[in-house]
């Protein structure tokens, strides 16, 4: 599948192996069962998640989890010279990924959904949210504050 442009632009800024001319690197967590989507990660935010995993005690269940999750429910790939990411069979399988995708864009990750589970599962939910809200409410509340010193 192609990788827009943009996407890949932010790869490329976050792999601090990446020359140009090279592929950028990235990871892609596909997560547990529950997981409607994959998360393709740059290189510099699966290294700040696995410092954060690194950073819990040894031995503890948080830590056990969040490594299985990060470690074996995940997948390194890059994106070719066309700037396409080859998705193998099982996590194509997995979110039922047959023809289109869709990408949505989350700061240094990406999610990939197959177009209708984004709609049924994702958009639902967001509008059950908003839904539970007041008449009057306007997500750009949760900015306000965010960033001053």
């Amino acid at each position: 599948m192609s990788i827009p442009a943009s996407f890949r632009r932010v790869l490329e800024a976050s792999d601090p192996n990446w020359q140009p001319g090279d592929a950028p690197e990235l990871v892609i967590v596909y997560g547990d069962h529950r997981r409607k989507f994959l998360e393709c990660y740059t290189m510099q935010a699966i290294e700040e998640v696995d410092a954060k995993i690194d950073a819990l005690p040894r031995g503890s269940m948080q830590r056990k989890m969040l490594q299985r999750m990060f470690h074996g429910q995940s997948f390194p790939t890059n994106v070719d010279e066309t700037g396409r990411l080859v998705l193998p069979a099982k996590l194509r399988s997995k979110i039922g990924l047959e023809k289109d995708a869709f990408f949505i864009a989350a700061g240094d990750t990406f999610q990939i959904w197959q177009p209708e589970t984004y709609e049924s599962v994702e958009l639902a939910s967001t509008e059950e949210w908003l839904d539970e809200q007041p008449d009057d409410f306007d997500p750009l509340e949760f900015l306000d504050g965010v960033g001053d010193a």
